[in-house]
């Protein structure tokens, strides 16, 4: 932006008129603006020998030195009105009629005239006021520069918040994964990092901190963790589960840590599979109670399988209350797949009435994935018609593409006014295998960014025939971008032969240039052999 508020300023500094330069020699290079001293010029000889060599200033009057001079204002064509201008230059109050303004459309001035002594005062009241445009043209620059550095640093600290996140889930999701393994020295090692990155997910770390060291035999330790969760998180998913944990660890201190406990897990584990097959019905209250209890989490996903399997009222009523979110998130999200994956159109309504019920994005998500998985089509293309969060409406875009909902997907593009969710809806026609509309797509949408996707999702689909459509585009789209979307698509299919043909026809420079570094890239012989051509001209 810099560079362009002194290109504005040197276009309003040319177009101003300039002051009469004195007669003879010159220094060379610009010279000093504004008004020269007034007064008779040094007495006595000048220095001695030639002048100095070099072109001096270029004077706004003609080359008749002789006689009257003309002044000559050459024309420069600048749209004073347009946005840019009247951002960067403040506009400078002239008197179109003043004496000044007469003088500049005058054919003959008379240097020594009292016309020059009134445009020697009007260039000081010129200079003036360009100096003060100046003025204003560097405040707006610096508070410009401040907007941009704002926004540069918010999308900084998005990319930053972002990273962050993606490490909390990581760590708990490792942390998660060795308490299952009964490896609680190092559960305990993620959850304590999950807690000093101080995320979505400290309760949860807290509540699996403390299971961890109750099970380490720490337990002193644990019933401190559990005070800070109870303290610091009164409303978390954990709290009830927390408070059955409490119990347990206060009715063990001071008895020795059982390795037992491991193996008491695989024989509960043993037992569920056999409920599974024998009596799911009868184990429905002993079920609920290990799900309220402190076992394992593997335990606890098992007992919601169990109750997924069963045709029972009371069942569907568990499941039901822990989609709702009754208990802690891990077992949301497994009473959700489980609903979409067992169960029949009652399941799937649960799964609607928790979807229109719950704020959550990631509650959300899941239940769009449950209803892909249950071959619920019709609820996804609700979905992606009337959900107002573009996040989730592209969640249910990608949904359809994996059922290969070819006439919803297009439907949906048709109506869609996210450039964004346009991008998935094109995303998922390739993953649902829709070339046909891809390719109608990539000749005929007027959005060159939306053009561009539908060629790269052409590049994903490696096939002959894609490869001469993408061939034929390069030929007739002249939009730059494009063109180069092109290359890059047939880069990805590795399609020497045509990359090959195209840089022997192409006559833009530029476009030669992508094209010869992409065939640079590749191993293959026709590129080898192409570059070999060019070396030898």
């Amino acid at each position: 932006m810099t560079n362009r508020y002194a290109f504005a300023l040197v276009i309003l500094l040319a177009a101003a008129p300039a002051a009469a330069q004195p007669e003879g020699p010159v220094p060379v290079g610009p010279g000093p603006i504004g008004i020269g001293p007034v007064g008779p010029a040094p007495v006595g000889a000048g220095p001695v020998g030639p002048g100095p060599q070099g072109i001096g200033p270029v004077s706004p009057f003609d080359d008749d030195l002789q006689g009257p001079r003309k002044l000559i204002v050459p024309p420069i064509d600048i749209d004073l009105d347009s946005p840019l201008m009247k951002l960067v230059v403040p506009p400078i109050d002239l008197d179109l009629q003043g004496p000044l303004m007469k003088l500049a459309t005058m054919p003959d001035i008379d240097l020594q005239g009292p016309l020059m002594k009134i445009a020697n005062i009007d260039m000081t009241d010129i200079d003036m006021k360009i100096e003060h445009a100046f003025d204003k043209v560097v405040e707006a620059n610096t508070m410009l520069a401040k907007v941009f550095d704002q926004d540069r640093g918010r999308d900084r600290e998005a990319e930053l918040r972002e990273r962050e996140k993606e490490r909390e889930s990581q760590a708990y999701n490792e942390g998660l994964n060795a308490a299952n393994e009964s490896r609680y020295d190092r559960a305990l090692t993620y959850m304590n990092r999950v807690i000093e990155l101080k995320g979505e997910k400290v309760d949860r770390a807290l509540y699996w901190k403390a299971y961890s060291q109750n099970k380490m035999g720490q337990r002193s330790e644990a019933l401190l963790t559990l005070a800070e969760l109870s303290k610091n998180y009164p409303n978390s998913g954990y709290r009830k589960q927390a408070t059955v944990l409490e119990a347990e660890v206060r009715r063990d201190i001071g008895q020795p840590v059982r390795p037992q406990d491991s193996a008491d897990d695989e024989v509960k584990l043993m037992a569920l599979a056999a409920m599974q097959g024998t009596a799911p019905e009868e184990a429905i209250p002993i079920l609920e109670k290990l799900l309220e209890g402190t076992a394992s989490p593997r335990v606890k996903q098992r007992a919601l399988f169990v109750l997924a399997q069963s045709k029972s009222p009371r069942a569907r009523e568990v499941l039901r209350n822990y989609a709702k979110g009754s208990s802690t998130p891990e077992l949301q999200m497994q009473a959700i797949r489980y609903l979409g994956v067992h169960g029949g159109p009652e399941s799937r309504a649960i799964l609607a009435e928790v979807y229109g019920a719950t704020t959550d994005v990631d509650v959300k998500r899941r239940i769009l994935r449950a209803f892909m998985e249950a071959g619920e089509k019709d609820r996804l293309f609700k979905a992606a018609q009337g959900e107002q969060n573009p996040e989730l409406r592209a969640e249910a875009v990608t949904q359809l593409g994996n059922m290969g909902a070819h006439d919803e997907l297009w439907q949906l593009y048709q109506k869609e006014t996210s450039i964004d969710v346009k991008r998935r809806i094109l995303r998922s026609m390739q993953a649902g295998g829709n070339i046909d509309r891809l390719i109608d797509l990539a000749k005929t949408e007027q959005n060159p960014e939306l053009r561009r996707e539908a060629v790269r999702a052409l590049g994903a689909t490696r096939s002959t025939r894609t490869g001469d459509v993408l061939v034929q585009i390069y030929g007739v789209d002249t939009n730059p971008e494009v063109r180069k979307s092109v290359i890059n698509a047939l880069f990805i299919q590795e399609n020497a032969p045509a990359l090959v043909g195209l840089a022997r026809k192409e006559q833009d420079i530029n476009m030669k240039k992508e094209l010869v570094g992409r065939l640079a890239q590749m191993r293959s012989k026709v590129a080898t052999d192409y570059m070999i051509e060019l070396l030898g001209k």
